[in-house]
């Protein structure tokens, strides 16, 4: 009798797998940015739409060899997200892009950071499959992000932003499925 043998994803990987799967959609995203030296803060509007990006996927593939990882099937589970915002308030202007996550482990890779456009690396846990923690340095910056889904239709995000072991800003978004 032949047996075949089954991969089983860890807890963690069917956290996030199931996090990603469940943030799939369209979102409209109001945030604020509070930067804490002079007290100024930035509204932003965007609509987001979030993709949920099979392991083996071409877009995880090519992060993959972006990040120049050996096997590029290493990236078990991720999501594509673009997006159109607009500032409102000190700074107007409007932007638009596009951003993709892949996990590996403990590991998110990104084909681009929050600011900068390029390659970066989080370490992320998940509390339960309905919050993502994010912990990523670059640029002599440190971004600390939750992500939480609250049932199906919302979600939050908080964002602490520090240089020098200094807390500099801090972003606040609610998210609503549209």
């Amino acid at each position: 009798m032949m047996f075949q043998q089954q991969t089983v994803p860890s807890d963690l990987e069917f956290l996030v797998q199931t996090f990603f799967q469940r943030s799939e959609g369209n979102w409209r995203s109001q945030r604020r940015y509070y930067t804490l030296k002079d007290g100024e803060t930035q509204e932003v509007v965007s609509l987001l739409t979030v993709k949920f990006l099979e392991g083996g996927s071409e877009d995880l593939r090519e992060l993959a060899r972006l990040h120049d990882l050996t096997d590029e099937a290493a990236l078990t589970c991720g999501a594509l997200t673009t997006w159109e915002s607009n500032y409102i308030g000190p700074s107007d202007r409007q932007t638009k892009g596009s951003t993709v996550f892949g996990v590996e482990g403990t590991k998110l890779y990104r084909d681009r950071g929050f600011a900068t456009s390029k390659p970066v690396i989080a370490q992320f846990s998940m509390r339960d499959a309905m919050t993502m923690c994010l912990r990523t340095e670059y640029s002599g910056n440190m971004f600390e992000e939750e992500i939480k889904l609250i049932g199906t239709q919302y979600r939050t995000r908080q964002s602490i932003i520090s240089r020098a072991g200094e807390e500099q800003m801090i972003g606040q978004y609610l998210e609503t499925r549209i």
